[in-house]
């Protein structure tokens, strides 16, 4: 055979083993991506499987059907068992404040908004926002139904198990976790004294309160509502993955709506921010020793809850763990016994009642009045 074609003959079994290699290549490479690619009708349907899940949980919580909990986590992970053993102790938290409080809970519901979904057959990924409407009623007044949000943002993780979807794992900062322990709380003197308590007119706060509250309401994030698409304000940053935006929230609605001007001290600008501004400690201690505010009373629950009904709207609570100032929240209301109700970041409350998810005696309570 002539060296000429002995060299064709190479380079076309060359080119062979090259078209080949690269076609494997893709082959895989297309593959892959459909795994972890999602059509329409997937999203639909997982999107269903997930709103079926959040809505028969969150029932069976208020329910105390752990049974049913059981179900939809994969217990022999040990990321779903932890899931489940949260989700428990959670159902046992809300029914110990009920009774502390004279409530019942008699209705929540989700709406949920899936940011992206991924994978394909029997597994997938998601990542999501839950806004839930929570419905109660007091024990002596069961005709007003007292209505709050809270908004958590969840990393979850489906597999179908014998043509069930259940949980494998799930995270996500519920805002009734940052405290879940009621055990010592004299539940029966404080339950009778809020039981006692009527509902509180605030028709007649000055109008920077109630720009204040406004402002709180419309940008409440997760918590917030539908036609404002559950966001923050655009115009200020958000710092949760700096550590949490509940100061930064507490500031906005102070200048934004309540028309505090800023200052050398209590700053936002471009992005940036003084301590005073957007660190929860810095913020209880600067609105005080400014003058801008003062305490209306101190300390754990036992000892300031008949305080708190001195609380407007616009004022703010500030929650210390271990002698360090961890949250703020700011008052929007109060509902049917004239039980104050806060806003907030970080997580994301509407009209929540001011202790519920930090009911702990370890826990200290500032209770301020903003001077308006």
């Amino acid at each position: 055979m002539p060296l000429k074609t002995v060299k064709i003959k190479r380079l076309q079994m060359i080119a062979i083993l090259v078209i080949t290699v690269v076609s494997s290549f893709l082959l895989l490479f297309f593959q892959n991506k459909k795994m972890y690619s999602v059509n329409p009708i997937d999203n639909k349907e997982i999107k269903a499987v997930v709103e079926e899940i959040f809505v028969k949980r969150n029932q069976a919580i208020l329910d105390e059907n752990l049974d049913y909990v059981k179900t939809i986590y994969n217990l022999n992970t040990k990321y779903g068992k932890w899931a489940y053993e949260y989700e428990h102790k959670k159902m046992k938290y809300i029914h110990n404040w009920e009774q502390k409080q004279g409530v019942k809970f008699i209705g929540v519901k989700p709406d949920i908004v899936i940011k992206w979904i991924k994978g394909g057959g029997d597994m997938y990924t998601l990542n999501l926002l839950c806004s839930t409407e929570y419905k109660y009623v007091y024990d002596n007044n069961l005709d007003f139904v007292n209505t709050f949000k809270i908004g958590t943002y969840h990393f979850l993780q489906l597999e179908r198990v014998n043509e069930s979807w259940i949980i494998t794992k799930e995270w996500y900062k519920d805002p009734f976790g940052d405290s879940l322990n009621l055990d010592n709380i004299k539940a029966d003197s404080i339950r009778n004294y809020i039981l006692s308590q009527e509902s509180r007119d605030f028709s007649n706060i000055n109008e920077r309160r109630k720009k204040s509250v406004e402002y709180a309401k419309k940008y409440c994030g997760a918590a917030g509502y539908k036609e404002n698409g559950y966001q923050y304000n655009k115009k200020y940053r958000d710092f949760n993955i700096d550590g949490g935006d509940c100061a930064n929230f507490a500031s906005q609605i102070l200048f934004e709506g309540g028309k505090f001007r800023k200052n050398t001290k209590w700053n936002y600008e471009k992005g940036n921010a003084t301590g005073a501004w957007v660190n929860a400690d810095k913020f209880k201690q600067y609105m005080i020793n400014s003058g801008r505010a003062s305490v209306i009373a101190y300390g754990n629950y036992d000892k300031v809850y008949k305080a708190s009904y001195k609380l407007l709207p616009g004022d703010f609570v500030a929650y210390e763990k271990n002698k360090d100032i961890t949250h703020i929240s700011v008052v929007t209301g109060a509902d049917s016994k004239g039980y104050a109700l806060v806003t907030c970041h970080n997580t994301d409350r509407n009209d929540v009642p001011w202790d519920l998810g930090w009911s702990d005696k370890k826990i200290k309570f500032w209770l301020v009045r903003v001077h308006y």
